[in-house]
């Protein structure tokens, strides 16, 4: 078994606090680079692999992009996603899928409800279940399918670790990290996803978040592309409503979140955040990002709380608000 990090090597990042009482506490490790890639600040231990789960994304959507899907705009800004399977997300998902010359039985991440309540019972009504390109990593899927269609690899062996496709985004993951990678598991999606510190994660971030598209570089190049597509397009990556895309919307920050209470979050001047709360929870975990690159100058302190105003913090008592989710970094 992989060792990862401790209790004792994380330290608080947020608490939970219920009528002036702290009924809860995060810990976990954080990690901050300006916009020229220097540690600002460290906390906990950020050199213990982790899983960075759906953080990844970014990652393995460029690996798809450099395999030779041909993806930009909402396609490519879906393949990064983590989104609630609305119909509007589904649509470009089907369209990706449409441009592989397959449809919805091709996808090998399990069937799911839409993360989107409203959409959700429009489904019951409409006595429909369960889908797989309703599942929040469908467009990552898709894309994984799409570059396997343009290289002449077989689709239907595309979650295999040893598949040329998985090897191929393991190569892009570790020139972006600048690492080896700890670990391989499997994701929630069904998809490899691979053991690295926080201090390599950050690191593929920044890279990616202040990556020109007029690079002489063609995986920079891609990247800047990637990075302009979410911004462009923030409902894509998560949904009305979500942290992700209020984020995006509000501030102008690339964010991605991931299960077991992973972020990695990139400011307009380039400063960079990524954290890991160690009990899993991913309650805190915008929060605690928009406060890091606020603390180091990246974000303007009005413009983070008109921004934690719109965010699921909250403590309800009796159903009005007596307390709040917040971050004590």
């Amino acid at each position: 078994m992989t060792q990862t990090f401790t209790v004792s090597s994380a330290v608080e990042l947020a608490v939970v606090e219920r009528s002036g009482f702290v009924e809860s506490r995060h810990s976990g490790s954080a990690i901050v680079l300006d916009p020229e890639g220097v540690v600002l600040e460290s906390l906990g231990d950020v050199d213990s692999p982790i899983l960075p789960r759906s953080s990844l994304k970014p990652l393995q959507a460029l690996g798809c992009v450099t395999a030779g899907a041909a993806l930009d705009g909402e396609r490519l800004a879906l393949a990064t996603a983590s989104h609630s399977g609305t119909d509007r997300h589904v649509a470009v998902v089907r369209d990706i899928l449409d441009a592989a010359r397959l449809d919805e039985s091709a996808l090998q991440c399990p069937p799911a409800w839409p993360g989107d309540a409203p959409t959700r019972d429009d489904l019951v009504r409409r006595g429909e279940g369960p889908s797989r390109v309703r599942m929040n990593c469908s467009g990552k899927h898709a894309a994984m399918l799409l570059a396997c269609t343009a290289a002449g690899w077989d689709p239907a062996s595309y979650l295999d670790p040893a598949h040329p496709l998985q090897a191929h985004i393991r190569e892009v993951v570790e020139r972006l990290t600048g690492a080896r990678v700890s670990a391989t598991a499997v994701d929630g999606c069904g998809a490899p996803v691979y053991g690295m510190s926080l201090t390599a994660l950050v690191r593929a971030l920044h890279r990616i978040g202040t990556a020109s598209e007029r690079s002489p570089f063609a995986l920079h190049r891609s990247a800047g592309t990637l990075v302009r597509a979410v911004r462009e397009n923030p409902w894509t990556i998560d949904g009305p409503g979500r942290p992700d895309t209020i984020a995006i919307e509000r501030l102008g920050v690339f964010a991605k979140g991931g299960a077991e209470g992973v972020t990695v979050m990139v400011a307009p001047d380039g400063t960079t955040t990524a954290l890991k709360v160690l009990d899993g929870s991913g309650r805190a975990a915008t929060a605690i990002a928009l406060a890091l690159l606020e603390k180091h100058g990246a974000l303007a302190a009005a413009d983070v709380a008109a921004t934690m105003a719109q965010l699921p913090l909250p403590v309800l008592g009796g159903g009005r608000e007596v307390g709040a989710i917040r971050p004590t970094v």
